[in-house]
Parts: C-alpha cells; sequence; structure tokens
C-alpha cells in the first residue's frame, strides 16, 4: 500500500517438523530467532507475548509502538532476500502476498525455514491468522485464548451492524496525489472492512484500486469518505480533500464527512480487526445502543 533490499549463509537447523499427509509444517523452536513479514503478523506475535523471539520486522509493522524498535528488512512487497538474511533470523514468517515472488522463492530455497501465514480479509480470515501463527510459534493455547476473545469481539460487532437498515455508502480513497483519486473496489481490505462495519462499498464496478474520473465519483455518491491517517496524501486537511470538485458534488461532500483511521488499524485484519470495524461503524451511525 505503500512504497517504502545475498549472501547466504549456513544455518543450524532451526525448526522442528511435523508431517501431515497434506504438507509439511514447521514449528519454530521458542529459541529460534525470527523475522516477521506483515503488519498483521507481527501484531499477533506481540498478542501472543512471544515478542522475545522476534529479531527484525518489515515496514508495514508499525504496531505495537515497542515493534518498531526492531530492525527493519523492508516493505513486505518489495523484499530483498539481502535484507531479510542480513539480519541472520532462524526462521521467516511471513503474510501471504509478501514479495516479490522471485525474492520469496530465493528464501524459501535458503536454508532458513519459511513459514507463510494465510491472508484473510474476515472474522475467519483473522481467526486463521492468529492460530496459524500460533502453531508455527508452538504457542497454540496462547493463540486459542486470542482468537476466543477476538471471535468474542467480532460477536459483539456482528450485533451491532445487524441494527444497520439503510448501509451508508463508503467511498475509500487510497491516494488523491496529482489530483487523480485512486479508490477501493470489490475483493480488497477496505471493500471488507467497509462491509464489516455496516457499509456499503460505493464502488461495486471494478476489484482493486483504480483511478476514477469525475463522472464515477459523482455517480458513486458515498456518504462519507474513508481514508487513511498517513501516507502519500494523507495529510492534507477536510477543506482540501473536499475541494476537489467531483467530491464536493457528492453527499459526502455536502456534509464534508471525512473519516481518517491508521492504516494498519484498519486494513491490516490482525487481532485489532473487530476494533477497527467498530470504530468505522460508530463513525458512520454513532455510537450503538449496546454502548
Amino acid at each position: 500500500m505503500a512504497l517504502l533490499g545475498l549472501s547466504l549463509f549456513a544455518a543450524a537447523p532451526a525448526a522442528a517438523q511435523e508431517t501431515t499427509s497434506a504438507q509439511k509444517k514447521v514449528i519454530f523452536a521458542p529459541d529460534v530467532s525470527l523475522v516477521a513479514i506483515g503488519g498483521s503478523i507481527t501484531e499477533i506475535v506481540y498478542a501472543l507475548g512471544e515478542e522475545d523471539r522476534l529479531v527484525a520486522r518489515d515496514t508495514t509493522s508499525t504496531y505495537p509502538e515497542a515493534a518498531k524498535a526492531l530492525p527493519d528488512v523492508g516493505y513486505m512487497r518489495q523484499l530483498s532476500p539481502e535484507g531479510v538474511l542480513s539480519v541472520n533470523p532462524g526462521g521467516i514468517l511471513s503474510l501471504e502476498g509478501s514479495g516479490p515472488p522471485d525474492a520469496v522463492q530465493v528464501l524459501k530455497q535458503s536454508e532458513v525455514p519459511y513459514v507463510t501465514i494465510e491472508e484473510g480479509y474476515d472474522r475467519d480470515g483473522v481467526l486463521t491468522k492468529i492460530r496459524e501463527v500460533g502453531e508455527a510459534l508452538g504457542a497454540e493455547e496462547k493463540a486459542q485464548t486470542l482468537a476466543d476473545q477476538v471471535a468474542g469481539e467480532f460477536d459483539a460487532l456482528e450485533k451491532d451492524t445487524a441494527a444497520v437498515a439503510a448501509p451508508k455508502r463508503v467511498l475509500f480513497l487510497m491516494s488523491m496525489q496529482g489530483g487523480k483519486l485512486l479508490a477501493a473496489g470489490r475483493h480488497t481490505a477496505a471493500d471488507a472492512m467497509i462491509r464489516l462495519s455496516g457499509g456499503e462499498n460505493a464502488i461495486s464496478g471494478y476489484e482493486g484500486y483504480k483511478a476514477l474520473s469525475e463522472e464515477a465519483v459523482i455517480d458513486a455518491a458515498p456518504d462519507a469518505i474513508l481514508m487513511m491517517a498517513q501516507g502519500a496524501s494523507h495529510g492534507i486537511g477536510t477543506d482540501q480533500v473536499f475541494a476537489n470538485p467531483a467530491l464536493a458534488a457528492t453527499p459526502a461532500g455536502e456534509t464534508k464527512n471525512l473519516i481518517r483511521m491508521d492504516g494498519l488499524y484498519l486494513l491490516g485484519f490482525g487481532p485489532r480487526a473487530a476494533s477497527a470495524a467498530r470504530e468505522l461503524h460508530q463513525a458512520l451511525y454513532g455510537a450503538p445502543a449496546s454502548n
């Protein structure tokens, strides 16, 4: 989401391995030093109380604050094998979608065990991430406790969103650089978060992120504009956002309804996903009666 990378070395065996009929699983021993790639992965490791095992993280791993003190091996989608291996890890815990593919292939062919954690933009996806990280760390009981807690938060969220009779239309803007509005369509983390919050993505005609024409923005008729609180073009003020003629002509523009949230919190789909969706729900509809 943001643009922020071979000397290989011999390493001692770093993990005990269990083989099933479907696949070979890697369980890292407690004394193995790990690199976490993916903000939600790092967040889960901390939530499990296993952060002492980390020796580095990627650029997207900005929560909790303590994670920022770890060495940064680069942006998860623009990794270099040299950068990741420079911290001499005993294992790599990586979120699905890390890249580029050739760099990941080199890392997988190194002598450092590499575990990929499945990505998912819904309740089941978050719970699966937690359990898979816990399994890789040999911390299944702690992971199940965390998963149960997060599941309860999703249950509370669902009660709030079930009361929504008329979903608000939300336009997520990734960027406004150069006057071009880059917006989230279907099958994106932003689309999933909007739906989790009880809203409706104002853009449904395409998948992924694309630049919108003025006509498309006006036709989308969003009730609210959603942006990340940090990153390129996100520091501009509300008046500057709605100085855009197309945005000004929407229902969101009429009320200057702009919602900003931290990028990892909003789009990371880690342990705080239900909390982020509930916060977005409250921004759209006000505090629920259950509060």
